[in-house]
């Protein structure tokens, strides 16, 4: 079985690993996609310099084989089931899981292959997973559940941002995370939701999505007035986001950010006003069992034919992932070869 190592800035390699065994609660899934997310970018690019590491955390595939534990178990995935993975680890020991916020997990995440290096375990053939750990998806396109995970994300932003039927949502950041935030909230029943981004491109890609209106930074006020609830899926923009919060309104810090980065809001506007500062981490059980429901559904499918921005084969993992790092890309997928 081979599975992708990033060895350094701009280097990869395919290794050739044993076939993953179940265990007794486990699954064996044949991984069918996997996303090349943020984080893979980083490391190839140099930006994140870990190495080695065997990536990938957005994956989906065919559950091949149950094991003793959970084969036949109603309501536990089955061979020849469509599944999206939760990666995380959830220790259920740690201070935030034992508080029910296990997308704080504290305890060490990821696996490891048949020589240490570290791996988050997508970007290979197959992986042996907890039962537990895998949604069905019915029917759903494999690149469609290799979203699972980034949808799941944004589920758990919107949950912890409060948002609600009829809110007026505005989303900074037109790239992948905020397409999702969008057609999310757009199902949800949002009053509107509008896209801030400073490319030109992304503005217009949003408003064929069905945004309601789109506005480049500078623009944002003036275009979408206050707003309910906003997201920053951006690495930037947390200003423009409190300038955009209504009274009662909500900012939810979802991006990365640089750590010396502050926010700037008056405390007496914060009581005044109401406005809630939220931050959002990963994602938890309940965003995956609400992530699985969408993806069978069907509600978000066009949406998320338009963010599929190539798929390679395993094989030519180098060429996606030197094109997602030379540019701008919303979701490139990389599948196995198998003939």
């Amino acid at each position: 079985m081979k599975a992708a190592v990033i060895t350094g800035p701009g280097q990869v390699e395919l290794r050739q690993e044993p076939y993953p065994i179940p265990g007794e609660d486990q699954l064996l899934v044949d991984v069918a996609a996997c996303g090349v997310c943020t984080f893979e970018r980083r490391l190839f690019s140099g930006d994140k310099p870990w190495y080695p590491v065997a990536p990938g955390h957005e994956v989906a595939g065919v559950v091949a084989a149950a094991g003793a534990g959970v084969n036949g178990l109603p309501g536990s995935p089955q061979a020849g089931d469509r599944v999206t993975l939760d990666l995380m680890t959830r220790c259920m020991t740690c201070g935030p899981c034992r508080r029910g916020r296990t997308a704080l997990c504290r305890y060490r995440q990821g696996r490891t292959l048949s020589d240490g290096t570290f791996s988050m375990g997508g970007l290979t053939e197959s992986i042996a997973i907890d039962a537990k750990s895998a949604y069905p998806v019915g029917e759903a396109a494999m690149a469609h559940a290799a979203m699972g995970e980034p949808i799941a994300c944004c589920v758990h932003s919107l949950r912890r941002g409060g948002f609600a039927p009829g809110d007026r949502v505005a989303i900074i950041g037109g790239g992948f995370m905020g397409r999702l935030h969008m057609a999310l909230t757009r199902i949800g029943g949002a009053a509107s939701t509008g896209i801030i981004d400073p490319s030109t491109e992304r503005r217009t890609d949003a408003a064929r999505a069905g945004a309601d209106w789109v506005a480049a930074p500078e623009d944002a006020v003036r275009v979408g007035g206050r707003q309910d609830v906003v997201f920053v899926a951006a690495m930037g923009g947390v200003d423009i986001a409190v300038e955009l919060a209504d009274a009662g309104g909500t900012v939810v810090l979802y991006s990365s950010f640089d750590p010396e980065l502050e926010i700037r809001i008056g405390a007496h506007r914060v009581h005044r006003d109401e406005v809630s500062i939220v931050g959002v981490y990963n994602q938890e059980p309940e965003d995956w069992k609400e992530t699985s429901t969408i993806l069978r559904s069907g509600l978000i499918t066009t949406d998320l034919d338009r963010l599929i921005t190539s798929r390679y084969p395993l094989s030519r993992i180098g060429d996606a992932l030197s094109l997602v790092v030379s540019e701008p890309t919303y979701r490139v997928f990389v599948e196995p070869d198998r003939g």
